[in-house]
């Protein structure tokens, strides 16, 4: 059992993180349980108390210890990360207080760099459910198993760069079936996903939109939910509106002076204010409707 405080597992599973597109969830008055497969094995966790004050009790199979599974829990879900800190660093206005209200308890997800590019690079022009069934299609497709209870693996790059490209578009990329091919051309070779967190945010973001199909918008998600970069401020079209309506009367804004606004704002804990405007904005409106 781990205690935790000002922790949500419903609210930070089911906010389009990338857990949340191939985690099987249990929600509701009895159940509050995820469940996910990883590379060492697969992870049970149930949420009881509240988000305030409660526990998470769990289970693991595969490769894992009780040691090893805890480690990976408390870094998949940011259980280290200081979450009334970042509270006093970002609620700098009344707007940013009421989304902290709201949607307390709701943390920055520690992911698998290669999951998380492939997830947002699906993510482009596409809503939550359709990159829910699609992320599945890829593990039943090209996911392997690692032994007969606990499902498969999510698919790593070389089996992207040794597919074909209707076989990749058969899982409903669309368009993006170009991209991800050629992404992991070059994760499966001289692209190394396992170093570019050492590297300075900056630096990192270039040499990720050096990739096929990577814009500002999917780096800044690769950092901040693959590496937890948390100085990351991913902007999609629905993060934009909510910030232009919130703070800029609705006025258009040039993508540059919105990540200049969120450094002056939320400085290195911006990517923990995305999330929140981003749900804050879905949930009110905001930035308009949002797909679910």
């Amino acid at each position: 059992m781990i205690r935790v405080a000002d922790f949500d597992l419903q609210l930070t599973v089911m906010s389009g993180q990338p857990l949340a597109f191939h985690s099987d969830c249990s929600f509701g008055n009895v159940q509050n349980t995820v469940s996910y497969v990883t590379s060492s094995g697969v992870i049970s966790v149930k949420q009881t108390g509240t988000s305030l004050s409660g526990a998470l009790e769990y289970s693991y199979g595969g490769e894992y210890t009780d040691g090893s599974a805890r480690a990976e829990i408390i870094r998949r879900f940011g259980l280290d990360h200081d979450l009334p800190s970042i509270y006093s660093r970002i609620g700098t206005d009344d707007l940013m207080k009421e989304a902290v209200s709201q949607l307390h308890g709701l943390r920055i997800t520690r992911n698998d760099p290669w999951e998380t590019l492939l997830c947002f690079i699906v993510s482009q022009f596409n809503n939550i459910k359709r990159i829910r069934n699609t992320t599945r299609m890829f593990i039943s497709r090209f996911g392997e198993g690692i032994d007969t209870t606990s499902g498969k693996r999510f698919p790593g790059p070389e089996r992207f760069a040794n597919a074909s490209l209707s076989s990749i578009r058969a899982c409903g990329t669309g368009f993006r079936d170009v991209y991800i091919k050629k992404a992991a051309k070059a994760c499966s070779m001289d692209f190394d996903l396992s170093e570019l967190g050492s590297y300075p945010y900056a630096e990192a973001k270039a040499m990720l939109m050096g990739l096929p199909g990577v814009g500002d918008k999917v780096a800044d998600c690769v950092l901040l939910f693959g590496y937890g970069k948390l100085e990351a401020f991913p902007i999609d079209t629905w993060v934009k509106k909510t910030v232009e309506s919130l703070y800029f009367k609705g006025s258009n804004m040039p993508i540059r002076k919105i990540h200049e606004f969120a450094y002056e704002q939320w400085g290195d804990m911006r990517g923990y204010a995305q999330q929140y405007l981003f749900w804050h904005g879905r949930e009110s409106g905001f930035g308009g409707r949002l797909d679910a």
